[in-house]
């Protein structure tokens, strides 16, 4: 049967003759459109064809919604408005559920409660309902210390002890949403590590720390690392799974594609890189002279200061993910050269 909402369109460049195809009015719902993974995702689609592309989010900050500039959107919903709205939409053919509160620094958990939990629920129920194929931004700080590894393994939710309200909020959902009889389906909730790269100029103390090495090179020559206080770590030697966002939207879009078995899915490059490997790669990017020094860590974050967090990505990759994954030099160099340069956004 000929299917109206993908058309192929016949186009020719000189000798250069090719099919576009072209997604007819499939409509697919972003919320946290104008933050940084979402405004990704949205470029991204945006870039595909997709035509009719439906962003959610506050809107109320100038600076954010940047990020959306010269995105080809059919609508824009205030994310306050949005479940009156999507009732009486019949044709929703995906949900990205990216919207959310991600400041770890904030300790009022009813914030979370709302904007975390309870949203996230009502989409749940919703996708649920209406059998929309449904992907949800959950989190690696759901995995606290890292006292039962980072496996995203459904067994291990219950006993997960995140350090922080976010992370709480975002681990409470995925407890609640093991426990339903019904379900999207199609869903995958992400659980995202260290993110980096353009469209996270808004966020300001909760821009990654590529973002930080940058302005604090450009401004002072120099970028100061926290100094290890484990005996079994070296200064700068604290690891993280960083990701470039290129390489995250890329695992979403093939996640919608092809809609392998539902799951919580880590997301990360699966290779723990120390603080120090990330500064020499922004000195490099930046093509200046390498010039580290370290501080104490803060004594009121010690305690709970991760040492090592690394993906286990061994469930996507046996789902079919096989794209190539940029390496943080690669990422790295990239962001720096291509977007903070130039103060550009995807």
């Amino acid at each position: 049967m000929f299917n109206k909402k993908y058309l192929f369109l016949y186009v020719s460049y000189g000798r250069i003759k090719t099919f576009v195809l072209i997604k007819n009015n499939v409509m697919i719902i972003v919320t946290g459109a104008a933050g940084f993974i979402g405004s990704a995702m949205v470029d991204f689609l945006d870039g595909k064809g997709y035509n009719n592309i439906v962003a959610v989010d506050d809107f109320s900050r100038e600076e954010k919604n940047k990020n959306l500039d010269r995105k080809n959107i059919h609508q824009r919903i205030h994310r306050d408005d949005f479940f009156q709205w999507v009732n009486d939409k019949k044709e929703i053919d995906f949900i990205f559920h990216l919207g959310a509160r991600t400041d770890t620094a904030e300790f009022d958990s009813r914030v979370f409660d709302k904007l975390n939990l309870d949203y996230t629920k009502k989409i749940w129920n919703f996708c649920s309902e209406q059998q929309i194929p449904l992907i949800y931004a959950s989190s690696a700080a759901t995995y606290g210390m890292g006292e039962y590894g980072y496996q995203d393994d459904h067994d291990l939710v219950s006993d997960l002890k995140p350090l922080n309200p976010y992370g709480k909020s975002k681990n409470d959902f995925d407890k609640w949403m093991l426990k339903q009889d019904e379900a999207p389906p199609f869903w995958a909730g992400l659980k995202f590590f260290n993110v980096y790269g353009p469209n996270e100029y808004h966020k300001s103390r909760m821009a990654s720390v590529v973002f930080h090495a940058f302005h604090q090179i450009s401004k002072t020559g120099e970028m100061k690392l926290f100094r290890s206080h484990h005996p079994d770590f070296k200064d700068g030697e604290q690891s993280r799974d960083f990701i470039y966002v290129k390489d995250v939207i890329s695992m979403m879009y093939w996640l919608m594609q092809y809609k392998p078995g539902s799951a919580l899915y880590n997301i990360g490059t699966g290779k723990a890189r120390t603080f120090v490997d990330l500064a020499k790669a922004v000195f490099k990017a930046m093509n200046k002279e390498e010039n580290i020094s370290f501080i104490d860590t803060p004594k009121d974050i010690r305690d709970k200061y991760q040492y090592f967090t690394e993906a286990d990505m061994q469930k996507l990759f046996k789902a079919g993910y096989n794209e190539n994954i940029h390496s943080l030099e690669e990422g790295i160099y990239d962001y720096v050269n291509n977007f903070l340069m130039k103060r550009k956004y995807l």
